[in-house]
């Protein structure tokens, strides 16, 4: 009796283990850890419009690769915070992501003035670094792990100024003049002096130059002060909520210098060009990718129908020109060097990064000395034809605007002087 339960009791141990054996077989693979990629994002605050757009462009990205079946295998998650537009926030959410959340990479901020009190933190745990646009933020630290997604080039601080010049020095007679006026901070002081080199490089003579402190809201007496030193070119370099204000008191005074603009932020904005309207016609300013033939480049045409099916929804610019495709374009940076390197370590990234001619939806990149694009493609626009009550069709589209340079990415030339546009 004793040995017939002893051999029932092996037996139905036997069968529990094929059961388990089966079971285990049958039973999906445990999922794989995702690839975290962290970064803080601009997702409230003045520059919350523009940050908010690049993050869908992000977003549309890791869908699309997570449906490929992600990278080395894994799927990749985003992780990111709302920085607030408040460089003051950016070291701890830095310090957060790579203590705390333990991401795998990180990507950078938007603006200059977010990215560059990142960098303290990034250069402390050596890690890759991929900001979004801000202007000659590895100036001083010289870190080799560093990479700009905005087009500048090498000569990062007359970039954003340089076509405006070329343009002015090619009219007839040349214009001599120029009033140069900025916000006092980071990136448009940056800019402005940029500005100055152009000046010094094209023999013109500056007769204002002053800056005014970010919270100015009445602009006219500024304005009213450049026109009295009667420049023949005015150039801005300017935040979105100042670029508002300039463009307004411009019109209001009727202030007419043969050509006006530069370098202000916002005015790429679908919802700053409806609030600007008709009073844009005649400024020449800075834009890093439009709806032309030209900037038409794999993947570009199928992105923006994908982003502008969510805009509405999601909250963000319906049309996603400025930092939309941007958005998008930077992690493509970071996904194809992962693919190309089969690695998740910053040396081996950056490396790869440092060698390698990307394409991506807004052309290819290659990436030059100290991180910045080794060859320029910002683009100086002149806004005309705006009719009152212009809205989406008309900005979606080129026949408002005139791309003057580069050259090889040029339109049609410009209409000068100013007041001829008016």
């Amino acid at each position: 009796m004793p040995r017939q339960l002893g051999l029932r009791t092996i037996a139905a141990t036997a069968a529990a283990v094929t059961v388990l054996a089966a079971t285990l077989l049958s039973a999906p693979a445990p999922a794989q850890e995702p690839i975290k990629i962290g970064f803080s994002m601009a997702l409230t605050g003045p520059l919350s419009p523009n940050g908010k757009q690049a993050l869908l462009g992000m977003k549309i990205w890791e869908e699309e690769t997570n449906a490929k079946g992600g990278l080395l295998g894994r799927p990749v998650k985003l992780i990111y915070y709302d920085d607030q537009t408040n460089a003051s926030t950016v070291p701890g959410i830095y310090t957060k992501l790579l203590d705390v959340d333990k991401v795998d990479l990180v990507l950078g901020p938007y603006a200059t003035n977010m990215a560059a009190p990142a960098m303290p933190v990034i250069i402390q745990k050596g890690k890759l670094f991929i900001i979004l646009f801000g202007l000659d933020v590895n100036h001083e630290f010289k870190y080799n792990k560093f990479f700009a997604m905005i087009p500048t080039g090498p000569n990062t601080k007359p970039s954003f100024t340089e076509g405006f010049f070329e343009v002015a020095a090619a009219q007839n007679p040349k214009p001599q003049t120029v009033a140069l006026v900025a916000a006092d901070a980071e990136f448009s002081r940056n800019a402005c002096e940029g500005a100055r080199e152009n000046v010094k490089k094209h023999g013109m003579r500056i007769v204002y130059d002053k800056t005014y402190p970010p919270p100015t809201t009445d602009f006219t007496p500024i304005v009213r002060a450049i026109q009295a030193s009667n420049p023949e070119l005015v150039v801005i370099c300017s935040y979105p909520l100042d670029s508002v204000g300039m463009v307004k008191a411009v019109n209001e005074v009727g202030f007419k210098p043969k050509m006006i603009g530069g370098a202000m932020v916002g005015l790429q904005a679908t919802a700053i060009k409806n609030q600007l309207g008709p009073l844009l016609n005649g400024f020449v300013n800075y834009e890093t990718w439009v709806p032309s033939k030209q900037m038409m480049y794999e993947g570009t045409e199928e992105f923006f129908k994908k982003y502008q099916e969510r805009a509405k929804a999601e909250g963000v610019d319906p049309l996603g020109y400025y930092l939309g495709g941007w958005g998008y374009a930077y992690i493509q940076v970071l996904g194809d060097a992962i693919k190309g390197t089969n690695s998740l370590k910053d040396d081996v990234l950056a490396d790869y990064i440092r060698k390698t001619t990307f394409k991506t939806i807004h052309g290819p990149v290659k990436f030059g000395a100290n991180g910045e694009w080794e060859k320029g493609r910002m683009l100086q626009v002149q806004y005309h034809s705006i009719k009152q009550g212009a809205g989406l069709e008309t900005w979606r589209g080129m026949d408002y605007q005139t791309v003057l340079t580069p050259a090889d990415l040029k339109t049609g030339d410009v209409i000068y002087p100013y007041e001829k546009v008016k």
